[in-house]
């Protein structure tokens, strides 16, 4: 069982308040090719108070980790035994934590993490407007490295609605997308299967999912050596990725990802998403983290070559000379 603390509510209500603040302009973020990626960078900006809220409230929520109910805050490596593939000993638990798989996601690419039955997990995703290959340090620095430039943000929440089955919906604020999401994590890695298997099934549309519908459909496999390390290959295909240039066109990628357990609570994450066929702008979308576990909290801070994080903006993949400081904030509720 869980419980969801005051503080919970406070971060939930202050991210949201964050996004309001967006949206309080009247601005529209765009996922547009043939745009001047600048033009639309100056497009994505945020009330700078509600911006400040959302940091701080974050910053409270990791520094007390306490409050978090969701897991427990000791180590369970020193309270559980691990077998040698990374999965906790309690294999029909799915509950119990996996330490080299902390989250539902790598960077944006999704993990092969189950949640358990009536189980929840909220998260935030945060592109920073930026472009940190731009400019000199000096004005990086005066803009808090893409802090004063406003952000694409996203929200979405995740429940567990059979064993091994998850359901998401995602918005975010690139052409005011929203996704909806399962995954069924169909293989478990043990001492006797060498990987974890999970089936991706999407679809997603802009406008607040009122055009330009794309579907996909997708494998996670992933592979964990003891309780230290995580591999991920991602195939997916996606229908529709140049429908904003109102062209019928499809696009596979081959998702790569690692993360790496450096302490018993930090990580080193990375990803990559070459694209195999189809519809293949720009370049390959990729992106690199450290990441920080609190209990049942885990916050990412993250770089990225686009501002992506649908299966859709992955697959149209980032910008050439682009890079962007970003976050992930997850809080599981089970």
């Amino acid at each position: 069982m869980f419980a969801i603390t005051r503080r919970s509510i406070v971060f939930s209500a202050a991210a949201y308040a964050h996004d309001l603040g967006t949206a309080a302009h009247g601005e529209e973020m765009v996922d547009d090719r043939s745009v001047d990626p600048a033009q639309l960078r100056r497009r994505m900006t945020t009330h700078p108070l509600a911006r400040a809220v959302s940091i701080g409230v974050l910053g409270i929520a990791l520094l007390d980790p306490c409050s978090a109910r969701a897991q427990s805050t000791s180590d369970p490596s020193r309270s559980e035994p691990t077998s040698q593939s990374g999965v906790t000993a309690a294999d029909d638990d799915d509950a119990a934590p996996v330490l080299a798989e902390p989250d539902f996601r790598v960077l944006n690419l999704p993990s092969t993490l189950r949640l358990p039955l009536h189980g929840s997990n909220f998260q935030l995703t945060h592109r920073f407007n930026g472009n940190l290959r731009r400019d000199s340090f000096s004005g990086h620095a005066s803009n808090l490295f893409g802090l004063d430039q406003g952000a694409v943000v996203g929200f979405e929440y995740r429940f567990g609605i059979a064993r091994h089955l998850q359901a998401a919906v995602y918005r975010t604020a690139i052409d005011k997308t929203f996704q909806f999401y399962g995954k069924y994590d169909a293989v478990r890695q043990d001492d006797s299967i060498p990987a974890s298997l999970s089936a991706l099934f999407s679809v997603e549309g802009a406008d607040n999912f009122q055009e330009r519908y794309s579907p996909a459909l997708g494998l996670a496999v992933s592979r964990m050596v003891a309780d230290r390390l995580a591999v991920y290959a991602t195939p997916v295909w996606v229908h529709n990725t140049a429908g904003i240039l109102n062209i019928d066109r499809d696009t596979v990628f081959v998702g790569i990802g690692g993360r790496v357990r450096v302490s018993s609570t930090v990580y080193l994450v990375g990803e990559v998403a070459p694209r195999a066929g189809g519809y293949s702008p720009d370049k390959p979308a990729y992106g690199f983290a450290i990441e920080k576990r609190a209990g049942g909290h885990l916050f990412q801070l993250n770089v990225n070559n686009g501002q992506g994080t649908t299966f859709g903006q992955f697959a149209r993949g980032g910008f050439s000379d682009s890079l962007y400081l970003g976050f992930n904030l997850a809080r599981k509720f089970f």
